[in-house]
Parts: C-alpha cells; structure tokens; sequence
C-alpha cells in the first residue's frame, strides 16, 4: 500500500529481458539506504519488486501483466520516474491509499498555467469514466491529486508548484502517457451498484448508509 506522495525521482539507467519479464534499473535522486531485496516498490504508480541493488541503483522487475497495462514500455534510458516505498504502519497517510495497481493509461491533453500553478487535464479510458467524481482522489504517475473538473471521459487536476518540483510533474508535455489508479472506494462502490443492481442499489441508498 502507498500512498502517492513521491519520496523522490529517479532516472532510468537500464532496461533488460529476463524471460517474460521486463527489468528496469534506475538511480534515485535520494538514495534509499534501507532498500531490501523483494522489497515493493512503486515506480510512476506501479507496484514492482526490487530483483537486486547497490549503492547508487537498484532493478526491478515487472511481469508481462504490468507492461501491457502501465507506461512500462514507454521506458528508455534516461526517463525520468515517480518512486514511493511502501507505507509503514507508523507512518502518515498524507495522499490517500493507493494500491501500486494500475487501472489505465491516460493521455494528457491540456496544460494551463493558472496563478503559479497549472491546470494539467487527461484524457481517461472512456470505460473508466465511472471510477471519477469530482473533488475524488487520482493517482496519476503515482501523484495523490483531487479532480477538479470532469468532462466528459476528461478530468482536470491542478499541479501546484511543490508538485511540479518535486515529482515529474513538472516535465509533462501534451501527448504524453500516463499510468491511473483511481480511488479504491469509488472503484468498491462502482462494483456494488453494478452487480447489487437486482437489490435497487442507489446512490442514494449508499449515501443514507453513510457512504
């Protein structure tokens, strides 16, 4: 579990094929001196195993499953990505929860300069359309944000300052692909109303209960 608050960047320095499973090795920005083998990680969202590490890098490795439904093969030496370890049970939930498994991919469509931040909006898979609500929590490159604004199969976040900095927020550019993980809760809710349906679950009901 995570939480899309990005300890910090790393960038790509190799990419491998060990059988069906693609490898990646990447140097953080801030090294992380505890870093384990088995260890999960979440790269850009994604959940993947630490295969090995050193002092200045660690790989791992990501199953076909996750290359087919995530930015992985988007990868090249030098990118740049998003890395989040695993939440502690002591530490703080400052985003929301996020899993580490990948929903879709987005594109972005749109970036706005709004005051010092910018509005950045993405294009969703349109069966994903259900999962989004306004004021919701989205974890877009493994960035915890609230939606602002849905139109349509399109959602607008806002990226402040800290987030462009501190993230690879700050290097997106219309066109480009990103990995989405919506809210667990409105992904639960999602699945009641669709197969609790023969009961006239509503939303209403759902709200009465305290949803």
């Amino acid at each position: 579990m995570f939480t899309g608050l990005v300890e910090t960047i790393g960038t790509v320095t190799e990419i491998g094929q060990r059988q069906n499973y693609r490898t990646i090795k990447i140097a953080p920005d801030k090294l992380f001196s505890d870093l384990s083998l088995g260890e999960s990680i979440a790269i850009d969202g994604c959940c993947l195993t630490v295969i090995e590490f050193g002092k200045k890098e660690f790989a791992v490795e990501a199953s076909p499953e996750s290359v087919s439904r995530t930015i992985v093969p988007d990868y090249r030496g030098g990118s740049r990505v998003n890395l989040e370890r695993a939440l502690l049970p002591t530490g703080r939930l400052g985003g929301h929860f996020v899993t580490g498994h990948i929903d879709g991919i987005g594109t972005v469509s749109a970036i706005k300069k709004s005051g010092e931040a910018f509005e950045l909006r993405v294009e969703c898979p349109s069966g994903d359309r259900r999962y989004i609500v306004p004021k919701g929590s989205i974890a877009i490159n493994g960035i915890s944000l609230t939606i602002n604004d849905i139109n349509e199969n399109k959602l607008t976040v806002n990226l402040i300052p800290h987030t462009r900095t501190m993230t690879t927020a700050g290097n997106f550019k219309v066109g480009d692909r990103v990995n989405l993980e919506f809210d667990i809760i409105g992904k639960y809710i999602a699945r009641f109303l669709s197969q609790e349906n023969r009961n006239n679950l509503t939303i209403d009901k759902l709200m009465d209960s305290g949803w």
